[in-house]
């Protein structure tokens, strides 16, 4: 793969908001630290993301010690939210899966609410290591994940954005293009490799950690979000379904599940194993 390396780091601590790019993350077995540890749901406990609420893309967390998070939204004055007290957990629903969630404090809840305009409740989760497996098709026993959509950690390339962005600017929405790699959320993105190169890997390491990757990610409407307007459009969705659908899934980027811990860096090289 040549000289494959860490491009960026990405760290969203509330699922579907707006998170941070540090230079360095440690992976935790079920995903970065912090990452996507809190999530919002409705009143029936289904997540709330940019699926049903596009707006949430404006609205940003920032991780604090300890785990907490500051919230902030256009029109909005900035909330501190602090890791809840382990206390009566509450039923979440992630795609289908049951998880149990710790409510945050009143006024997290009336902070999301009045910026959705919509009756929202924000929920921790405290103990990833035992609340919510990983797909048991794709899992090995006793992996574990947090509230991100199914896997610890998402990496796409840099060569495949270019490549489908060569791709949009033959279609008929070249207008939208090029797409920047904000719309599809990443944990890692790598630059040095060939286009597509990233749906042949079953095992690689970044820096000193290793990780096996079980399968291509699928992609849903959430991609076709500008992340900086919250306005949505046809790609990369259009494109994908032309040039990259398999067994009704668009693909783009891969899914991984760290097999050993430890800490990943801007810089650090990419090496694939298997």
């Amino acid at each position: 793969m040549g000289n494959a390396e860490v491009e960026s780091i990405h760290v969203h601590p509330v699922k579907a908001f707006r998170g941070v790019s540090p230079r360095e993350a440690v992976v935790e077995p079920w995903g970065l630290a912090g990452d996507r540890r809190w999530t919002l749901i409705d009143d029936g406990g289904k997540v709330v993301t940019q699926r049903e609420e596009p707006r949430l893309a404006l609205a940003a967390a920032e991780p604090l010690p300890g785990g907490g998070v500051r919230l902030s939204a256009p029109g909005l004055a900035p909330l501190t939210v602090e890791v809840p007290e382990p206390a009566q957990t509450v039923p979440t629903n992630v795609f289908g899966t049951k998880v149990e969630g710790i409510p945050a404090a009143a006024a997290a809840h009336a902070w999301c609410s009045t910026y959705l305009g919509a009756e929202v409740r924000l929920v921790h989760m405290d103990d990833p290591a035992t609340r919510r497996p990983v797909d048991p098709d794709y899992a090995l026993p006793g992996e574990t994940v947090s509230f991100a959509d199914g896997y610890p950690l998402l990496v796409t390339t840099l060569g495949s954005l270019d490549a489908l962005n060569s791709l949009i600017d033959e279609g008929p929405h070249a207008a939208e293009g090029p797409l920047p790699m904000n719309r599809f959320r990443p944990n890692v993105v790598v630059a040095g490799t060939a286009p597509w190169a990233e749906d042949h890997w079953t095992r690689i390491s970044i820096g000193e950690v290793v990780f096996r990757a079980p399968k291509p990610s699928g992609r849903c409407v959430v991609t076709t979000t500008d992340q900086t307007t919250a306005v949505r459009g046809k790609e990369p969705l259009h494109t994908l379904a032309r040039h990259r659908r398999t067994d009704g899934r668009l693909l783009f980027g891969q899914n991984l599940v760290p097999l050993s811990p430890g800490t990943i860096r801007v810089g650090d090289p990419v090496r694939v194993l298997g």
